[in-house]
């Protein structure tokens, strides 16, 4: 694993060493001029960011080819995964080493995640209808409440553009495990409107995501069921909006996916889940100086769960958001930010929870300020909540830069996550409505350059984290944890001879600090080195490229006894414009049949084969 991993790196840094033309536009750093909205909740570039950012764009999302989101987040610095056997399976995503829990998903601005398991679905969102992605690796509470601690990410879907044209859109891709999945589309616009709508279908027999063996171990398996465990899901979203010659702007947006996942269970093998975002926003400028917006959205989830034809039951969530925000140019350079913001959640399920309702209000504000080479930010958040109280988060970032391209950065931030309804309530009994918050302070130093062919970028951080929740020996949670992280993320851009190469790397070390038998030891499921190096390159109408993926082992347990192996695993992929309206696409994953594991006993894909036909023209 060391040699793959220092592999990757010296293939990287060479092919930056002989970089002979061009500018880098690879996956994560290519468009440093690109807008992004998440790391301030304003409008600035990638190269203006005091964070760490990546943004994933439609062009890489059609270049990588993706069956899931999750296949576009793998090996971003500082980003790990934990999937439950394959494809559509739940899946935990780790940023910097903090708790899947501690990373806020965001979907066109709109809070997405089961406020009863505190987990977002990434395995659901269907990757035909995004546009991109962006990700902000870092303390984020300050802007954006609680859970984000170790970042933030927000999925923009599909959207039309004023004056575009009529855009119509389909693709149908088969492969492996009798996947079969398509989509179309439409969108468009005229001087002042744009719309889009987006339809999707898929259906996989899958795998058997249980390995055999498993059903003797302490596992989520429990028993032995060696069938295929498939899925199937449908999705629909539509979006629109409209601009005013004076400024003004109203849009909205709603996405809808029914899903149906089987898996290896004792008391419950299938689930049926619905997972529904909805938002509207309305901005005008009352000055030149400043410009307010107004935002509403609500998620919806729902999980009903079977054994075989059996209802065992079902569980659901409803979160509902309000926002009003004011960006006021104060002086030139300098941007200050005021808010309002106001959360309700409520669960409906067939078990007991003793409650299930809470609200939560908050202010929050932000100063950013560009003084020659001096960049700063600073942020401050209140937020009370009905059932925990009061929670202050504070955040400042400052930037220098110097000659050629190179910039200095150091941050610091705190943060916290609120205990979910299953900590608090589930199940009835064993909860614990005692808990309180838990809290985190960063630091962080980052380093990058942007030059002519290529562009690089390394920062380094230590989180700390108390009052974990964690449950004790007998199984009641409890805030008794507390845990060190420190990192490392590295990446690099470069064209060479035509060839975009992006390289990542991250090393970790997530410690549990809690003064127990497990002091010192690793946080389960967090590998520490991880690497991942994208390749692409157009010759004309035809397209290849090839993606390396690599972690090392990580734990199964807290006490550290049982590792997961790391792995590497390699993809190809080629594209071809056969018309200028039609495109045909292939993929091979794990193109050397590695047997590999990311969840303890979990099984992944092997060799697989996917084929596209796409088809997008546009009319005028």
């Amino acid at each position: 694993m060391k040699r793959t991993l220092l592999v990757a790196a010296l293939l990287a840094t060479s092919m930056a060493a002989q970089a002979d033309a061009g500018r880098p536009d690879p996956v994560g750093a290519e468009n440093l001029d690109a807008v992004i909205v998440t790391a301030t909740r304003t409008a600035i570039t990638v190269d203006e960011s005091l964070a760490s950012v990546s943004v994933i764009n439609r062009e890489d999302i059609d270049r990588l080819q993706p069956l899931t989101v999750t296949d576009l987040l793998t090996g971003l610095p500082g980003v790990s995964l934990g999937n439950l056997g394959g494809l559509g399976q739940q899946t935990s995503l780790f940023m910097r080493g903090t708790n899947a829990t501690h990373v806020l998903l965001l979907v066109d601005g709109v809070r997405v995640g089961s406020v009863t398991a505190g987990l977002a679905a990434f395995e659901q969102i269907p990757v035909e209808q995004i546009d991109h992605v962006e990700v902000v690796r870092g303390p984020r509470s300050s802007l954006y409440g609680a859970d984000a601690i170790g970042g933030v990410i927000q999925i923009f879907t599909r959207h039309g553009q004023p004056g575009g044209g009529l855009q119509p859109s389909f693709s149908l891709t088969t492969g492996s495990n009798n996947l079969l999945r398509g989509q179309a589309g439409l969108s468009g616009g005229d001087e002042h409107a744009w719309y889009n709508i987006g339809v999707g279908a898929q259906y996989t027999r899958g795998i058997n995501s249980c390995r055999i063996g498993a059903a003797e171990a302490f596992t989520a398996c429990y028993i032995d069921e060696p069938d295929r465990d498939g899925n199937r899901n449908k999705n629909l979203t539509a979006s629109g909006g409209y601009r005013w010659d004076n400024g003004a702007e109203l849009s909205g947006t709603w996405l809808r996916n029914l899903g149906e996942v089987e898996f290896d269970g004792s008391y419950q093998n299938r689930s049926r889940t619905l997972q529904q975002v909805a938002g509207g926003r309305f901005s005008i400028n009352p000055t030149d100086a400043w410009k307010t917006t107004l935002s509403l959205g609500q998620n919806l989830d729902r999980y009903d769960s079977y054994e075989n034809q059996d209802f065992r039951g079902y569980i659901g969530s409803r979160h509902d958001q309000a926002g009003w925000q004011n960006d006021i140019t104060v002086a030139p350079n300098q941007l200050l930010t005021v808010g309002l913001d106001w959360q309700g959640e409520r669960v409906d399920s067939d078990t007991g929870y003793l409650d299930t309702r809470r609200n939560n209000t908050a202010g929050y504000a932000q100063y950013q300020g560009n003084f020659g080479r001096q960049e700063i930010q600073l942020s401050a958040r209140r937020d009370h909540n009905g059932q925990f109280g009061n929670h202050n988060t504070g955040g400042a970032a400052w930037g220098y830069r110097f000659d050629h391209g190179l910039r200095l950065s150091a941050s610091y931030g705190t943060a916290f996550h609120a205990p979910t309804f299953n900590d608090v309530y589930y199940p009835y009994g064993s909860g614990n409505p005692d808990l309180k918050p838990e809290e985190s302070r960063s630091v962080e130093l980052g380093l990058n350059q942007r030059l002519t062919h290529w562009n690089w970028g390394i920062n380094a951080y230590q989180t700390h984290i108390d009052q974990m929740i964690a449950l004790d020996s007998n199984y009641f949670p409890l805030n008794i944890s507390k845990a060190r992280i420190r990192g490392v993320e590295g990446q690099l851009g470069v064209v060479l001879a035509g060839w975009q190469v992006q390289g990542y790397l991250t090393w970790l070390q997530p410690r549990n600090e809690d003064g127990g038998p497990n002091d010192g030891k690793l946080l389960m499921r967090r590998p520490q080195r991880t690497a991942r190096l994208d390749v692409d390159r157009s010759f004309g109408a035809f397209g290849l490229g090839a993606t390396l993926n690599a972690r090392s082992h990580s734990y199964a347990d807290a006490r550290n006894r049982q590792a997961v192996p790391g792995y590497t695993t390699t993809e190809l992929r080629a594209s071809y414009h056969f018309t200028p309206n039609w495109q045909l696409e292939a993929r091979l994953a794990n193109a050397f049949d590695r047997d590999y594991e990311t969840v303890w006993y979990y099984n992944q894909p092997g060799r697989s084969f996917f084929l596209t036909v796409r088809y997008s023209p546009t009319m005028r």
